[in-house]
């Protein structure tokens, strides 16, 4: 059996200041590499699929595997699974030191997809666990915060040590980094989920409760993967500093509104922050429909980020609120499904509708798409107002 965290207090205990920084340190493994893999596969093959192949391979695995983390957890326990999966995010990136073909590439790849999916779903529902029910909502932002900063910082970082220094130097460093999360694993709780599961993830999408926040924050992240895959693309040559700047602007704004979404979640109610935060999100895709625009750009992408950040929180938060205990495992892996989802569904259906329509079109209907979302986000908050809250 799982104690319940103390409901007076301080949020952030002895515990809870270890588990975040095992969780900065199990990310920063992760983002470090997270753009050089691809890099170093097309550099080393001399072939541009090479690098859709390297992410291809990482997101298969993340699936895959995220589906079956639960029972692991419920067999090994919080701490031996999210430490085999930092393992797994960093010492695979060692064997690139000594072979750089592309079946190796293609390995390392999904080794650290399987460690990214127990990371992210163990992670998850530690975090609510570990966090007292009337502060759960700001507890899930502060974790939202602590895995956010390495992406800010180690995306860019780690293309720059590969170019200015070497691709070794940056798998060493990655496994390194791992190497230290081991050490402050040991620190975790020594948690158990409780008994194998009994719900399974379709029985869990059944329930309204669960499948209406889900399908919502699925239209954010189809956004997000959008922006990470054609921005770039889709700005003027004279503006092509636009990209990484709207990027850098989206993932700061993104954070910091997790942050703050928690914080009034559990003050006003979680579930009412989902239709405001798609209304962010849609006019921030509409303002970048003005891609020769440098001022509508960046605004824009300051915008989508605090919706993005907005619905990430907020659905999460509500849909642990909805359910028990022995279901958050499940709820942690619907949610990781839904955002990993939404990236690549966002990638692959902007690709089609710009071959049609041109970019300013497409980014249009994609505002509309997420405009039309807050009406269920809307209707969820009043719904959801009428079922049980269980803890």
């Amino acid at each position: 059996m799982n104690a319940d965290p103390p409901s007076d207090g301080p949020l952030l205990t002895r515990r809870i200041w270890w588990f975040l920084l095992f969780s900065l340190v199990g990310n920063a493994s992760l983002s470090l590499l997270f753009s050089v893999l691809p890099l170093f596969a097309s550099e080393t093959t001399g072939s541009a699929l090479a690098a859709g192949l390297t992410t291809g391979a990482m997101m298969l695995a993340t699936v895959l595997v995220e589906l079956g983390t639960p029972r692991l957890m419920s067999r090994l326990g919080y701490r031996r699974v999210m430490m085999a999966g930092v393992a797994s995010l960093g010492f695979p990136s060692l064997l690139l030191l000594v072979y750089s073909n592309m079946a190796t590439i293609l390995a390392v790849s999904a080794a650290r997809g399987a460690g990214l999916a127990i990371t992210v779903v163990a992670g998850t529902a530690l975090a609510a666990n570990l966090f007292p029910v009337h502060r759960r909502a700001e507890g899930l932002g502060v974790y939202g915060v602590a895995v956010s900063i390495p992406a800010i910082v180690l995306l860019p970082l780690g293309l720059w040590l590969a170019e200015a220094f070497s691709f070794e130097l940056v798998f060493t460093i990655s496994a390194v980094l791992a190497l230290g999360g081991l050490a402050i694993g040991r620190t975790l709780p020594d948690l158990h989920p409780g008994p194998r599961p009994t719900h399974s993830i379709m029985s869990e999408l059944a329930d309204p409760g669960i499948a209406r926040p889900t399908v919502i924050f699925a239209l954010a992240t189809f956004g997000a993967g959008i922006l990470l895959t054609y921005l770039a693309l889709a700005v003027t040559d004279e503006n092509r500093y636009l990209a990484p700047l709207g990027l850098l602007v989206q993932a700061i704004c993104t954070t910091v509104a997790r942050w703050v979404a928690g914080r009034l979640g559990d003050r006003i109610g979680s579930q009412r922050l989902l239709a405001p935060s798609m209304l962010l999100a849609a006019v921030g895709m509409a303002c970048i429909v003005a891609t020769d625009s440098a001022t509508s750009v960046v605004v824009g992408m300051a915008l989508f980020g605090v919706g993005l950040g907005g619905a990430q929180n907020a659905s999460l938060a509500v849909m642990f609120e909805r359910a028990e205990k022995d279901r958050f495992a499940q709820v942690s892996v619907i949610w990781n499904l839904a955002y990993d989802a939404g990236l690549g569904l966002g990638a692959v259906g902007f690709g089609l509708m710009i071959g049609q329509s041109g970019y300013s079109w497409a980014f249009a209907i994609v505002a509309t798409i997420l405009l039309a979302s807050v009406v269920p986000a809307w209707l969820d908050r009043r719904q959801g107002a009428n079922a049980a809250q269980v803890t």
